[in-house]
């Protein structure tokens, strides 16, 4: 099997199959702090990130993948917590070249729209459930704006937006992004461009925000 065959299958399997228990989770008696290599990984090739007061951590998700749809709501909450420390920001997940590539290139179209518009914050939750719950085709204009509309978006806004360049440009950018921070897993988080953890690293969904803030904190110590 090639290195993107098996790539593929990894994320695929950490999409649709249960999380396995992991050390932190065998091992939370013990609270032991998360570990490189056991909770989390250090990137190959470290990305750069914004000039910032503030820490950053990038989540790569997907509206059709329940492990991202059970992070949104802890990951928000952690959010909140850190938002005087850290940025937050949202990478819809497409990988070049998957047989779901189109897929997840119109659900980032979507994101992209709800972000031009101001709505991510009222509306994540909803898409998500639309897409993972009620099995909604949110892939093509005519079908996000039905959503949105139903949502009481102005669909005339939404069409702007959703046609525009700028929302393009980042759907391009989201599947460049993918491959440089290497994810192999739904839904990865990224701290500082540097340390990647996700679900079965972290030892489930629910075990992640313990992770973030770990790293946060180490990040945090090196600035001073």
């Amino acid at each position: 099997m090639n290195s993107k065959s098996l790539l593929r299958s990894t994320v695929l399997l950490a999409v649709a199959a249960g999380i396995a228990v992991s050390p932190l989770q065998a091992g939370a008696a013990t609270h032991q702090p998360p570990s490189e290599g056991s909770q989390f990984v250090k990137l190959d090739r470290p990305q750069p990130v914004r000039e910032s007061a503030r820490t950053e951590a990038v989540e790569f998700f997907w509206y059709d993948c329940g492990h991202s749809q059970a992070l949104e709501a802890p990951l928000q909450a952690w959010s909140e917590k850190h938002r005087e420390d850290v940025a937050l920001t949202r990478v819809p997940a497409i990988w070049p070249g998957s047989p779901e590539e189109n897929v997840q290139r119109g659900h980032a179209r979507l994101y992209y729209t709800l972000e031009r518009l101001g709505l991510v914050d009222r509306l994540q939750v909803s898409a998500f459930r639309a897409v993972h719950n009620d099995g909604v085709d949110l892939t093509t204009e005519a079908g996000s704006t039905d959503w949105a509309v139903r949502q009481g978006v102005d669909g005339r806004l939404f069409g702007q937006a959703y046609r525009s360049a700028e929302v393009r440009r980042s759907v391009d950018g989201a599947a460049e992004a993918f491959v440089r921070y290497g994810v192999n897993e739904l839904p990865t988080v990224v701290v500082q461009g540097e340390y990647r953890t996700s679900p079965t690293k972290a030892g489930g969904v629910e075990a992640m925000p313990e992770v973030l803030d770990y790293l946060v904190q180490q990040e945090q110590l090196k600035t001073g």
